[in-house]
């Protein structure tokens, strides 16, 4: 029976989902939702604040600032309210309103930017809000999730070894890509391993991680509208790239079975089973990471009207067609 006395100290490691009931193809997904914090990202989060203050950054006094789609900013806004730091995150009008209201009851303050930058996007303006916000006050302690080793140590620590004590015979992993830090980590550890794994990383389409033009993106979590700084593309194998009607229709087939996932999750998922249907991987040991948990998306991709505002009417009938 595991017994804490700070919300950051449990996350469960060994909960895994075989989608072949719903997909027809096996492929284990690790549930990293299952923490106070609802995300993933409660690892990045405590590694790097634990790091800022072992470094003497982070002290009594400081306030922590970031630049969040949403889920980093509610493990940070837990972590705050744990160990009596303020915390302000900068996010965009993308982010979930659940998450926002999160933050604000943890006793954290949210500042929403809601024009993006000419060339770098709703990113770009939100870490342009954020260096202004530290150059007027010392008191602001920038953890910078896109540039924090810290980011991906948690995961090469953490997350990979867990996948390798369930399958020592793993082929093949699926990683979202935003920060990636998830990925680096993880690519980094199974480079060491003592069997070739193909790293394959899922990003959103539109997004400018592994190059191409930047397009719109209305789901938040993966993608990024600037290059990934932690990113180092010796690593990944290979890229798969999701339409976010992809992510959609893959969240509602999940949904359908009981299993209610978010954005980043339908979109990993997504990429996953393309890739594994393209390779006829039938027979291969494939795990993808799953970031998180759907009830921040109630009120977006598995809100109807949201759909209908955002897709049009035809998005409705890609996305519940039955499996």
């Amino acid at each position: 029976m595991p017994v804490i006395s700070v919300p950051q100290a449990y996350n469960e490691e060994e909960l895994y989902v075989d989608l072949r009931s719903i997909f027809g193809q096996s492929l284990f997904l690790k549930c990293e939702g299952f923490n106070f914090a609802g995300s993933i990202k409660l690892k990045a989060a405590n590694e790097m604040v634990e790091a800022a203050e072992r470094e003497g950054i982070l002290k009594p006094g400081s306030v922590l600032v970031e630049s969040s789609s949403g889920n980093l900013g509610v493990a940070l806004a837990l972590i705050a309210a744990n160990k009596g730091y303020q915390f302000l995150c900068v996010t965009d009008s993308r982010c979930n309103l659940s998450s926002r209201l999160l933050m604000e009851a943890l006793g954290s303050r949210v500042h929403t930017i809601v024009e993006p930058d000419p060339k770098t996007g709703f990113l770009g303006a939100r870490l342009n809000c954020v260096r202004a916000l530290c150059s007027t006050d010392d008191r602001y302690v920038w953890l910078s999730q896109y540039t924090n080793p810290s980011n991906w140590k948690a995961h090469f620590r953490t997350t990979a070894p867990a996948i390798a004590r369930q399958f020592p015979r793993l082929d093949v992993l699926f990683v979202g890509a935003g920060t990636t830090g998830t990925l680096m980590g993880c690519a980094r550890f199974f480079r060491r391993w003592h069997r070739r794994v193909r790293i394959v990383a899922v990003d959103s389409a539109g997004s400018v991680s592994f190059g191409g033009p930047p397009s719109r993106r209305m789901i938040p979590g993966l993608g990024m509208s600037v290059r990934p700084p932690l990113l180092d593309e010796s690593y990944v194998d290979e890229v798969v790239r999701v339409e976010e009607v992809d992510t959609i229709r893959t969240c509602h087939r999940l949904v359908r079975h009981g299993f209610l996932f978010g954005g980043s999750t339908g979109t990993v998922v997504s990429g996953a089973m393309s890739w594994l249907s393209r390779n006829d991987a039938r027979d291969a040991t494939a795990v993808a990471i799953a970031p998180d948990l759907g009830e921040r998306y109630l009120d977006t991709i598995y809100q109807t009207t949201w759909l209908r505002d955002v897709y049009g009417d035809d998005v409705l009938k890609y996305a519940f067609t039955p499996p």
